[in-house]
């Protein structure tokens, strides 16, 4: 089906008359727009996006099958009235996307609507090929630009450096922006799993880990890759080779019909086993797509009891020892009916530089 037909089965499932789509990831997903300050509005015979003039030759563009309606007193004022127009008395929204001022809002423009809230973010757990095809290219974009950075990567460069070249490689590349905030932790900054870029000048027998994202045509890729300034210690490589051994584990887990908890415990015993389980203080993995954290989740509170064929999920065990430092291995997953095809391929075995 396609993510209509999927959405027009959720607004029957919850008896809608109408649906209001107000998170611009899911503007995005259900009718081709990429802008803010714009609503759906969809019921079982209409269709209609709700912009203003900066946005309306934009949305001509990237929409069909949308009647285009411009607003210029107010995009909640415009969309109350689109409501009484349709007749919906029944309207569901989405609840953990819109703020309590704008319900507020809407609510004193609509009596007589009963406003429900509905979550649709699950309707894009699965990708189709079109999104798989997006974040394989946006994936592409990271190998490339981490196999650039590392020719920067030097004791006596700074964190903050070593981020603005990895940005500039992936935008070359044809990334639109990051997809996050650039990690560089090095040294004793290892053991902050988001450790987001600082000032801190790199020192020769330090570890450096970089997690990192490209965006192409909206959607994200998520890589984490740990290197050495010069030669690592015997411990650093205990470590490392933990970390590892337990991330390639987790590719071999991650497979259709088990469950989020399952995997993240299997990887976690295996950190265990190893003498570093404690270290490993975040979940495994998440979902990925327009946004960069999505269902579901790789953890010990999942919810998802299946893993499916389609589902784009991370693989990113790390050890975090405060004091001492840390490190980070992490691939985008493709989960498939064969088992898990990373979508990520830089190197991982570790690198001294």
């Amino acid at each position: 089906m396609t993510r209509l037909e999927n959405l027009a089965e959720k607004i029957a499932a919850e008896n809608l008359d109408a649906i209001v789509i107000s998170k611009p990831e899911n503007v995005h997903y259900f009718s081709g727009f990429r802008g803010d300050s714009t609503v759906l509005l969809i019921g079982k015979n209409f269709r209609r996006l709700i912009t203003d003039s900066r946005y309306t030759d934009q949305a001509k563009l990237q929409t069909k099958d949308f009647e285009l309606v411009e607003q210029s007193d107010g995009l909640i004022k415009k969309l109350a009235e689109e409501i009484k127009n349709c007749g919906a008395k029944i309207v569901g929204f989405e609840g953990r996307a819109v703020t309590f001022a704008e319900y507020t809002r809407l609510k004193e423009n609509l009596s007589g609507v009963e406003l429900k809230s509905v979550e649709v973010d699950s309707l894009r757990q699965i990708k189709d090929a079109a999104e798989i095809a997006n974040i394989r290219r946006a994936c592409e974009i990271g190998d490339r630009a981490f196999a650039e950075v590392l020719n920067f990567i030097r004791a006596g460069v700074s964190e903050i450096e070593v981020a603005a070249a990895l940005e500039n490689f992936m935008r070359r590349f044809g990334s639109e922006k990051t997809a996050f905030d650039t990690i560089v932790a090095s040294g004793i900054r290892g053991s902050l799993p988001h450790g987001v870029a600082s000032d801190k000048v790199i020192a020769s027998g330090e570890f450096v880990t970089l997690d990192f994202g490209a965006k192409f045509n909206g959607y994200c890729s998520d890589m984490t890759r740990t290197v050495c300034v010069g030669r690592a210690s015997d411990k650093q490589c205990e470590i490392y080779d933990a970390v590892l051994s337990a991330q390639v584990y987790g590719l071999e887990v991650i497979k259709v019909g088990v469950s989020g908890k399952f995997v993240d415990g299997a990887v976690r015993e295996r950190l265990n086993r190893a003498g570093y389980g404690k270290y490993f203080t975040h979940a495994l993995g998440h979902s990925l797509g327009l946004e960069i954290h999505e269902d579901p989740r790789l953890s010990r509170l999942s919810t998802c009891e299946s893993l499916a064929a389609g589902m784009i999920v991370t693989d990113e065990p790390g050890v975090y020892i405060a004091g001492v430092g840390g490190l980070r291995i992490e691939d985008t997953v493709l989960i498939t009916d064969d088992g898990a095809e990373t979508l990520t391929n830089a190197p991982k075995n570790l690198l001294e530089l």
